[in-house]
């Protein structure tokens, strides 16, 4: 078969390749700190609540409300710090904490951890930075 191209394939593509941007794009791994949890009294601390709330781009508020709504208990902020009532172990706090990283701060298409929170009317949209990806979350 004959083609009237004048470039095969194999010719094209290696033209586009050497087109191609050399790579710029950074690709660190999204990780958030451990949390610390400490217990006086009958009261559960988290020492860093603040820190991992800034490397979540969330506002404090939202963040304790869900993990609150999760663990089924009463807390505030504090100094930086979570404070919630009741003995809780860390790992049912780190388990919440993680439901609320993959619903509300995870992009549901591209899995970038560049987005925002956004009310329109009564919806609450995880807006990606990144994509753009648009998606309806249940609200907190």
């Amino acid at each position: 078969m004959s083609s009237d191209w004048p470039y095969t394939y194999e010719e094209m593509l290696e033209r586009a390749h050497k087109n191609l941007p050399p790579k710029i794009i950074k690709r660190e791994r999204f990780e958030v700190p451990g949390i610390l949890v400490y217990h006086i009294g009958k009261r559960t601390f988290i020492k860093n609540f603040q820190e991992i709330c800034e490397k979540l781009n969330r506002d404090p508020r939202i963040v304790l409300r869900y993990v609150l709504k999760e663990i089924a208990s009463a807390g505030s902020i504090e100094r930086g710090q979570a404070v919630i009532q009741g003995i809780i172990n860390p790992r049912a706090i780190a388990s919440a904490l993680k439901r609320f990283i993959d619903e509300y701060v995870i992009c549901h298409e591209c899995k970038r951890p560049d987005t925002r929170l956004v009310k329109e009317k009564r919806v609450l949209f995880v807006v990606c930075e990144a994509c753009g990806a648009r998606t309806p979350v249940r609200r907190i």
